[in-house]
């Protein structure tokens, strides 16, 4: 079972630079996209093979989420912020979860909020681990470790680096989850998901890893791989990718 995540940073734009292409080449199970800045009937385009649900914020052009499955799932819930960051889909064997954290933005202006609004994902995690295994994807904002990103010194009290979105990052790994690319790959560097469009950044590879596959703990041993398609483009982000036997 193979699985995408993929921040596009607007979804009708990433359209226009080899979305499609993209998606039918890495024929995916599961296709999940943040920041997708959508409003309800913007998009009037199928994904054949796919069925679709999507997360809108009530601000246009902003936020979003979305995922497309090859299988109708039994249920299916969105987060309750008006910002469309969490959809929930409920399978016979697992959860999956994709969210677009929020970024707590320019001088950590937006800090409070977002520890609060971590807490209470973390909670509701734990919550559905409780009924079932969890597989969370998706922009989480934060690089947990210097390994993470090109220039860790001179990020260390900016927006996606700062000790408290590290350490409350870290409490949602203590609560049972795996972040399945280290599973794999524990010392690889240079190993990035997302580059500023600014200073030649992606050319250059300097980057942080803030895109994720996270599973509960107990899902680890049918992992089959985690990886990072920088090769892809079409976003500042590009897609990462899990595949796992939960067949």
């Amino acid at each position: 079972m193979k699985f995408v995540s993929w921040n596009v940073n607007g979804l009708r734009a990433c359209l226009d630079k080899g979305f499609e292409d993209y998606i039918k080449k890495e024929d995916a199970d599961f296709v999940c996209l943040q920041e997708i800045k959508l409003s309800e009937g913007q998009l009037d385009r199928k994904f054949p093979g796919y069925i679709t649900h999507f997360n809108y914020a009530s601000k246009k052009g902003y936020s979003g989420t979305a995922i497309f499955c090859k299988t109708e799932p039994i249920s299916v819930k969105n987060g309750t912020d008006d910002e469309g960051r969490v959809i929930i889909m409920e399978y016979e064997g697992f959860f999956l979860v994709n969210v677009y954290v929020p970024n707590s933005q320019d001088k950590l202006a937006r800090l409070p909020f977002r520890l609060d609004w971590d807490e209470s994902f973390r909670n509701e995690m734990i919550k559905l681990d409780s009924m079932k295994p969890v597989i969370i994807c998706g922009d989480l904002n934060v690089a947990r470790s210097p390994i993470e990103l090109k220039n860790p010194k001179s990020n260390e009290r900016n927006a996606g680096y700062s000790i408290e979105e590290r350490n409350s990052f870290q409490k949602l790994l203590d609560s049972g989850f795996t972040d399945s690319f280290r599973h794999f790959y524990p010392d690889v560097t240079g190993a990035y998901s997302w580059w500023s469009y600014r200073f030649h950044a992606r050319e250059n590879n300097a980057g942080w890893r803030i895109d994720y596959w996270l599973v509960s703990d107990r899902l680890v041993p049918y992992l089959k791989d985690s990886e990072i398609r920088s090769d892809v483009t079409g976003s500042d982000h590009c897609p990462v990718v899990l595949t796992a036997d939960l067949n």
